[in-house]
């Protein structure tokens, strides 16, 4: 029979042992970039069978989910919200497959090349950000096996990126998305005035507003020149009905769009604001939404 120190030994070795596998399942690094010329860090949710897949013969590649943040998060959000838990416990009721997230930081950037071509964002997500994720980790190559998700600003810079790309993604979903339906003309006057979303949008698309530079971005405009192709891909968005910043709007006016166009999507306006609470209580669905794509579409 075992002593009693002895015992307490092996269960407080079990539990750091179980501990350091649960923190092995996220990667946090930083990558230096080229293109931005910073260190930009990231982190990435591996999957619990991660380990046990690296020994099999040929390795198990997954898919990717990349997660884009809101203004004021960083990469880390994610992971420290309470998110993990729930992609946790959806992976232990079988409720969501086996797939990577992948979190970079954004900053302030809505994810997008700056009007004056100084912070080239985009370029960097796409031209280093994803070849390194998918070179490092094993991830599946084939664009159904793609996704893209975010957050307030993170929801608009992901439906820029799928709409503006939508060779590269399967999928791509929106919560509260910072989606404005305001011309450049009306942003500028609110800029004029002293509104906040000056201070959100003008180091970004210029002060004034580069009205150029905000069309070839705008998600809405995206949508309409890449009918066809964008009808490929899966869509969902959701937004609260009482969003402090009048994003419900923008994702009613682009579900009409949508429908208009015939555009397969799926859109809901839940009661709720602009918070983390919000987040975390449609989140779930978000996941559930991307692994039913990666299943039904390899």
């Amino acid at each position: 029979m075992l002593r009693p120190y002895r015992l307490l030994l092996i269960i407080f070795l079990a539990l750091l042992s179980r501990s350091a596998q649960a923190q092995r399942r996220v990667d946090c690094n930083a990558l230096n970039s080229r293109i931005l010329k910073q260190v930009v860090h990231y982190c990435v949710m591996l999957p619990s069978d991660y380990d046990a897949a690296a020994t099999t013969h040929p390795p198990k590649r997954y898919p990717v989910l990349y997660f884009l943040h809101g203004l004021g998060d960083n990469e880390q959000s994610l992971f420290k919200s309470g998110s993990w838990d729930q992609v946790e416990e959806l992976r232990r009721q079988h409720k969501i497959g086996e797939f990577l997230i992948a979190a970079p930081e954004g900053g302030r950037t809505f994810y997008v090349n700056s009007a004056d071509g100084k912070l080239r964002y985009s370029d960097f997500f796409l031209q280093e950000f994803m070849p390194f994720i998918e070179h490092k980790y094993p991830i599946r190559r084939e664009r159904n096996s793609r996704a893209i998700t975010g957050l307030s600003m993170g929801g608009y810079g992901a439906l820029r990126f799928a709409f503006a790309h939508p060779e590269l993604f399967g999928s791509v979903s929106a919560q509260s998305a910072a989606l404005m339906t305001n011309s450049p003309t009306d942003l500028n006057l609110a800029m004029r005035s002293g509104a906040p979303v000056g201070r959100l949008l003008g180091n970004v698309f210029g002060n004034p507003i580069d009205a150029g530079h905000w069309k070839e971005n705008d998600p809405f405009l995206l949508a309409k020149s890449q009918k066809a192709a964008i009808s490929r891909l899966a869509i969902y968005f959701n937004c609260g009905r009482d969003d402090e910043y009048g994003f419900e709007s923008g994702a009613e006016a682009l579900d009409r769009q949508l429908q208009s166009e015939g555009i397969r999507h799926e859109f809901h306006l839940y009661p709720g604001n602009h918070s983390a609470s919000y987040f975390l209580a449609h989140f779930g669905e978000t996941m559930q939404f991307h692994s039913r794509v990666f299943e039904t579409r390899k």
